[in-house]
């Protein structure tokens, strides 16, 4: 049945079996045929289009180069090698005219200071050593032919013109040191010193000068490291960077950190040139100075009278003489830790002698700036406490007592590291940070003075701008 169905189905035709060996042979060949075909015309396409990439690429190069050396040709023509240069370690270092003041703004202060203590032959004076004679180095080193300043930040120049910066050598706190005079040491007929005729005679001398009239004296620098020093003209030079030990006399519209570096004292006592270690180091904590003070300074009688009978706590009563250095000396070499309280202003010396002693300092002084802080981090090398904490009965010893020797030993290698920043006499040291700082107040120097060109209306009830900054915080215990 199923057979005669298929037969009923597919009736064969007399070439029916040869039809499908045909179509089988066709479709083959006509597969080949595409094959081929397709292979031969991605061969061409490919062969084709690295050519013509080839060519684009050179020709474009060829254009490029062309348009690059037309534009760099149009900036030239248009002077664009004046606009100002993104700073590099290679930039050219600032230009520093110093000022040939009168002498007696600088070595005449030096002699009328040998007068006042009886010397008779001047040629031999030299400058006195005292906390504030960074005034002197500064002079110093501009005064050295430019073949020794070799790694200063800054280079001295002669013409004016050439200058960014203009620094004025007054030696304004010697000038404070020369009075009183002693009586009888003074020829009668010799007038008697005045440091207040002094600073007027200085700005009306500074008002006359061509350069400082120019921008109101904002490009100028002058050294004031005595809280006390030119106190009386501030007002008339408080433009100029102001080289200060601390705020602690001068108000916020007369100096700022934004505008004035803040200078280390001169360390008054011996550097410490043993290794680091606290075996020998039997005092816990040593303070030798004046115990009664002004201002800030009243919380050193409050601490003498809550220290002055700990164990291991040594702390005195001292003046300044060549004993009590060495008296100091001794004290400071032996100690594990060195109080600093504020003085009369918030800084004093004493931290910096407590540096280049390897005796950590103890600082308890609220509003106390701290020179090169951006390169120095004191939480490292000191231990800062706030005032109110201070005197609380018996927290200072039990916070130093608390403190391990290997602490102690990582402040003294971090003081040993850093104590160059603290030298004067060393050529790499205070000196050349100094510079180093003036120089990076340039940028806001040259936008004070094309601000203050500009503008047509000023509201001096305002502080100005560029005084900011100030520390008006409290501080807290740092270990």
């Amino acid at each position: 049945m199923i057979e005669k169905l298929l037969k009923t189905r597919n009736p064969k035709s007399p070439n029916s079996s040869k039809f499908p060996l045909i179509m089988t042979r066709k479709s083959s060949l006509l597969k080949q045929t595409l094959i081929v075909s397709a292979f031969t015309i991605l061969i061409i396409y490919v062969s084709f289009n690295t050519f013509l990439s080839y060519f684009t690429t050179t020709a474009t190069a060829g254009v490029s180069a062309t348009t690059s050396s037309f534009f760099a040709e149009q900036i030239s023509r248009e002077n664009f090698q004046d606009f100002p240069v993104k700073a590099t370690g290679n930039e050219r270092k600032v230009k520093v005219f110093m000022h040939d003041l009168p002498k007696k703004f600088t070595t005449g202060i030096i002699a009328n200071h040998a007068l006042a203590r009886g010397y008779s032959n001047l040629s031999k004076v030299s400058y006195p050593g005292h906390q504030h004679m960074g005034e002197w180095y500064l002079y110093s080193d501009l005064s050295r032919p430019e073949s020794d300043r070799v790694g200063s930040p800054v280079v001295k120049v002669n013409d004016p013109e050439e200058a960014d910066l203009f620094y004025v050598p007054v030696f304004s706190s010697l000038s404070l040191t020369v009075n009183p005079v002693q009586v009888g040491k003074v020829p009668v007929s010799d007038p008697v010193y005045s440091d207040e005729k002094m600073q007027d005679e200085l700005v009306e001398w500074l008002e006359k000068q061509e350069y400082w009239r120019r921008n109101n004296g904002r490009d100028h620098v002058l050294f004031a490291g005595d809280p006390n020093a030119l106190y009386r003209v501030l007002d008339r030079v408080k433009n100029a960077v102001l080289l200060l030990s601390d705020f602690g006399r001068v108000r916020s519209d007369q100096g700022s950190l934004v505008k004035d570096v803040i200078v280390p004292y001169a360390h008054r006592i011996n550097v410490y040139n043993g290794d680091i270690g606290v075996d020998e180091r039997k005092t816990l904590l040593f303070f030798m100075g004046n115990r009664y003070r002004k201002d800030g300074g009243k919380i050193r009688d409050m601490l003498f009278q809550l220290l002055e009978k700990e164990e291991d706590v040594l702390i005195s009563h001292g003046t300044q003489s060549r004993e009590s250095r060495r008296t100091a000396t001794r004290g400071m070499h032996t100690s594990k830790f060195c109080l600093n309280p504020a003085g009369d202003t918030p800084s004093a010396c004493r931290l910096f002698d407590s540096i280049v002693s390897l005796c950590v300092p103890l600082i308890v002084s609220d509003s106390i700036e701290l020179p090169f802080e951006d390169v120095i981090d004191y939480r490292k090398i000191a231990i800062f406490v706030d005032t109110e904490s201070s005197i609380k009965p018996g927290y200072l010893v039990k916070l130093l007592r608390a403190v391990s020797t290997k602490r102690i030993l990582e402040y003294q290698k971090e003081m040993r590291e850093v104590k160059r920043y603290f030298e004067y006499s060393d050529t790499n040291g205070i000196v050349n940070e100094i510079w180093r700082e003036i120089g990076q107040k340039l940028p806001l120097i040259q936008l004070m003075i094309n601000r203050e060109k500009r503008l047509v209306k000023r509201d001096s009830s305002e502080p100005d701008c560029s005084c900011l900054c100030t520390n008006q915080s409290t501080l807290f215990t740092s270990l």
